[in-house]
């Protein structure tokens, strides 16, 4: 069963999370790229095939190719002789994989922790209401389009391969309302990506606009800053940063909250990160029901004697 698995990149560099998705596409049938944007260097297309793909796809429209549109047709074309397409699930995606189900009948599932092949049928982990519940997921029809969390799967080679094949597609491309006129790129924050870190350390109204320590505690621990509604709200910090239901949703490793409440629209962006800390002078916050580690005191108390005692353990 081939098994089309959509790259996520920036420039010509491939995004973490498709590493994993293509670890898990092995699991589930023959795996195969689709690039999509400028032409994969070289380098790029070896290391797809270093986790499995056995081909990569090539389709490019051009700026009109970053509407979801534009991106779903292109992707339909690609994955034309795939059983299950495969994605990171980010806000563009999901409308992507949306407009793709509704053009070949497939039946879909995003921000899904896992898949497996199930009496010929895909069948996808998540959790749901604010991470709440764990629930499984059947997909019935014969194709299946999954977005998958990072940091949901552990990305491993697939060992020494052929270099894959890069195969250029063309699609007829739909008619659309709107026009990309001007592409500005914006700056980020050096580091990983909020969404794929395997480490994220969060400060909320505790932190009193001072982020000096979140920051300083998160590239310690090799991860990245987020931050409680209530602190971009403040404009404290930018919104990029926010994890919560109309922010980001993280499932990192290790997620720290720092000054934050805890209240139901922050959980139900972090609910189910694998270790969670929770540092907070209220005894009584609701961010200490879901934490496996809570420390009662200032995270101006806290943080710096963490930071001192890490330091310590690795010799620095």
């Amino acid at each position: 069963m081939t098994v089309a698995v959509l790259v996520e990149h920036r420039g010509d560099q491939v995004a973490a999370p498709t590493l994993e998705i293509l670890t898990l596409a092995r699991s589930l049938g023959t795996p195969v790229a689709v690039w999509l944007g400028g032409t994969p260097s070289a380098d790029a297309v070896a290391l797809l095939g270093r986790y499995g793909a056995t081909e990569v796809r090539h389709g490019d429209a051009g700026d009109a190719g970053r509407l979801p549109e534009v991106a779903a047709a292109l992707l339909e074309e690609a994955s034309a002789d795939a059983a299950t397409v495969l994605m990171v699930s980010t806000f563009v995606n999901k409308e992507t994989a949306t407009r793709l189900a509704l053009a070949t009948g497939a039946g879909m599932v995003v921000d899904a922790a896992g898949a497996a092949l199930v009496d010929g049928h895909i069948e996808t982990d998540q959790t749901v209401f604010a991470a709440t519940w764990n629930v499984r997921t059947r997909i019935e029809t014969d194709k299946a389009i999954v977005g998958l969390r990072p940091n949901t799967t552990q990305a491993v080679e697939a060992g020494p391969s052929a270099h894959p094949a890069l195969v250029e597609i063309a699609a007829d491309l739909p008619a659309t309302a709107v026009t990309v006129t001007a592409i500005e790129h914006v700056a980020q924050d050096e580091g990983v990506p909020l969404a794929e870190a395997p480490v994220v350390v969060s400060g909320g109204r505790g932190t009193n606009g001072d982020y000096t320590l979140i920051r300083e505690f998160a590239e310690l621990l090799g991860g990245a800053v987020g931050a409680s509604r209530d602190a971009t709200d403040e404009g404290w910090i930018s919104h990029e940063h926010m994890v919560g239901q109309t922010g980001t949703t993280v499932t990192p490793a290790l997620y720290v909250a720092c000054g934050i409440s805890g209240a139901v629209h922050h959980r139900g962006g972090m609910q189910a990160s694998g270790t969670v800390v929770a540092i907070n002078l209220d005894p009584d916050a609701p961010i200490f029901e879901i934490s496996d580690f809570g420390v009662v005191g200032s995270l101006f108390d806290v943080i710096p004697q963490a930071i001192e005692t890490i330091k310590a353990h690795r010799g620095q």
